[in-house]
This record gives C-alpha cells, structure tokens and sequence, in this order.
C-alpha cells in the first residue's frame, strides 16, 4: 500500500478508538454497550491482522468506520434513548426514536459493500449477474442472524436485554429490522457499485 493509501486506514482506526473510548465512559448500561460494541471489538483486530495481505478499498475503510461509530453511539446511550434520535422524532413528529431504523439501514448499506468486495476479490461472481442477487442474500441473511442473536440474548438474559432488543414496544420491529437491512443493501448496490468498482480496479491492477 502507499503511504496515503495507508494514512487513512490509520486515520480511521484513530476515530473509531477515540469513540470507543468516549462511547465506554459512563454508557447507560454496561451489558448493553458490551453487546452493541462488540462487531468493534472483534472487527478492529481482524483488520489489524489482515490489512497487509487484505487491504480493503478506502470507501470500504470509510463505511466500516461509519458503521462502527453508529454502533458505538447506540452502545453509550442503547438506541431507544440516543439524543439524535429524540431530536429527529421531535422535529418529524414521530413516536418514537428511529435512531435503530438508522442502525439497521447501515447493517444492509456497508456489509453489502464488504460482501461486494470479498466476492469481487476471491470467487467467480467478478462480472456476473449473479452478484447483486448473491450480495443482497447474503445482508438478509446477516440481517436474519443478528434477530436470532437478540433473541437467544432475551433468552438467556431476560429483563436485561431490553436496552439491547430496543423494540419500543414495536411488535413488527423484527420485520422493520430486516427490511430495512434490505433496503439498505440495494441502496448501496445502487448509489456506490460504480465508485466502488474504480477503487477495486487502482486496488487491483490487472485484474
């Protein structure tokens, strides 16, 4: 990589730990930011350990950081109670916080950019028509993953797991959730395959 190539991963690591750090500061419940913070937790060292053999497009870096920092945003206050969210409800006049409708649009915008990147690099589908449909299938399914997380968490936690489902006595959450995610992933495919496309071609000369 070159070193502007590199500055910005490095740039965007430095972003994403300082609102870690800010995020884990007095959150509004410690169960609930652990579990919200912890695709963080588990995707930050992955890039450390594989940026040098895998490095991944600027764009991808830039959406994974933004992703990360509204993970982090809805762990410090848990997505029902996130300020943004209740300002944006006021000036709508909604009746509830959206800032999770937020969360879960981004669950299907970036991983289908991640999805999108992996296949283009590693498998056949370079070029194919089958790549949208394989990437949209793979965010449902994602999208579909994480419900069954929160619902083994309510499981195994109970009470204590409310802050984490955020349903806001929603009885279609679930379903908001995973259409959202949906829309999310076409979004992308729609607005930023091109771009993307050209950073994979400088990525990747040659290919």
């Amino acid at each position: 990589m070159t070193a502007t190539a590199t500055r910005l991963p490095l740039a965007l690591l430095a972003v994403v730990l300082a609102v870690l750090a800010w995020s884990g500061v007095h959150p509004h419940d410690r169960f609930t930011w652990l579990l919200e913070v912890a695709p963080v937790l588990i995707g930050v060292p992955v890039l450390l350990s594989t940026g040098r053999r895998f490095p991944l497009t600027p764009l991808l870096y830039t959406l994974l950081a933004v992703h990360a920092c509204i993970l982090m945003v809805g762990g410090k206050y848990t997505y029902a109670e996130v300020p943004a969210g209740f300002w944006v409800s006021d000036v709508l006049g909604l009746a509830r916080n959206h800032y999770d409708r937020l969360g879960h649009f981004a669950q299907g915008f970036i991983p289908a950019i991640l999805a999108r990147e992996i296949l283009v690099r590693t498998s056949p589908l370079r070029g194919s028509r089958w790549l949208p449909f394989v990437v949209v299938a793979f965010c449902l399914a994602f999208s579909a993953f994480y419900e069954m997380i929160e619902w083994w968490t309510a499981v195994l936690a109970g009470a204590s797991s409310t802050a984490f489902l955020g349903t806001q006595g929603d009885v279609w959450d679930t379903q908001w959730d995973m259409f959202l995610a949906l829309i999310g992933a076409v979004s992308a495919l729609l607005v930023l395959a091109r771009a993307h496309d050209r950073q994979l071609a400088r990525l990747l000369p040659g290919r």
